[in-house]
């Protein structure tokens, strides 16, 4: 990723034209690896509709920037991993969130569901959880659809696991919004043949510490069937406590929360 920073200061109404004229003139792959970060409205409108990759500058001078999904406001100190996923974001790259010892934690993409589909052909796995589409293109769309909707709006959701060492797909894991609850909720799958190795508790403990240190949660929420013991058991050993029941869909689920101890 190449990042150019381009400020309004700089162009006069002609430089802006040659600029638009060089990048409608510059090979596709070449655009594609750069992300414009300006805070020229009539700059950042033409990388809109050259499909390039750009943020926003925001200076405090009331410009209207709804159009652009992303912005900086202090560019002498720019966050790398941030405008790294930006344009990752652009170019439909998935971020990986989170590794441990043995699983790497990305976001999840459309050529995951083949995976998916093996995973979920255990019935143990559909007991506590909704299945998939019967429709696999209708379960890949919907993970486009994801993949716009949750991960670009909130920056988090349900994410793929894989194995570090051969990259196999073995399950999701990840943070979500449930409607009508205030606190993000863990959520988490493994298959069985990868169960009762820790993998399970090794991921979530991750996920859990990434949404303490890097989306500023004070508390996660858990559900859980009151028969689905083995994640009542993994819920204790990451730190949840039992709060309350709850009804969804007219079943009685167990409410379970784990509050982080915010430092300054």
């Amino acid at each position: 990723m190449i990042t150019k920073i381009i400020l309004e200061e700089e162009l006069n109404a002609e430089e802006l034209r040659k600029l638009e004229i060089l990048f409608r003139e510059t090979d596709r792959d070449i655009l594609d690896s750069f992300l414009i970060l300006t805070d020229s409205l009539a700059l950042a409108r033409i990388c809109g509709e050259l499909r390039m990759a750009v943020a926003a500058v925001i200076s405090g001078e009331g410009k209207d920037f709804s159009e652009i999904p992303y912005a900086v406001t202090d560019i002498e100190d720019l966050d790398e991993t941030y405008l790294e996923r930006v344009w990752q974001r652009y170019r439909s790259i998935p971020w990986k969130i989170c590794e441990t010892e043995r699983c790497i934690v990305r976001e999840t993409v459309p050529e995951d569901v083949e995976s998916f589909y093996d995973i979920y052909r255990d019935k143990e796995i559909t007991s506590y959880m909704e299945n998939l589409f019967e429709d696999r293109e209708k379960e890949r769309q919907y993970i486009r659809d994801y993949a716009e909707k949750v991960y670009g709006f909130y920056g988090f959701g349900m994410w793929t696991v894989c194995l570090k060492e051969t990259g196999e797909v073995i399950g999701r894991a990840g943070i979500s919004m449930r409607e009508g609850f205030e606190e993000p909720e863990l959520g988490y799958v493994i298959g069985k043949k990868w169960q009762r190795q820790g993998l399970a508790e090794e991921v979530c403990r991750e996920i859990l510490a990434y949404g303490r240190e890097e989306l500023g949660f004070e508390r996660v929420r858990a559900l859980m069937h009151p028969e689905n013991t083995a994640s009542e058991r993994l819920c204790r050993k990451l730190g949840f406590c039992y709060k309350e029941k709850r009804t969804l869909d007219g079943i009685l689920y167990n409410s379970y929360m784990i509050e982080f101890c915010i430092t300054e």
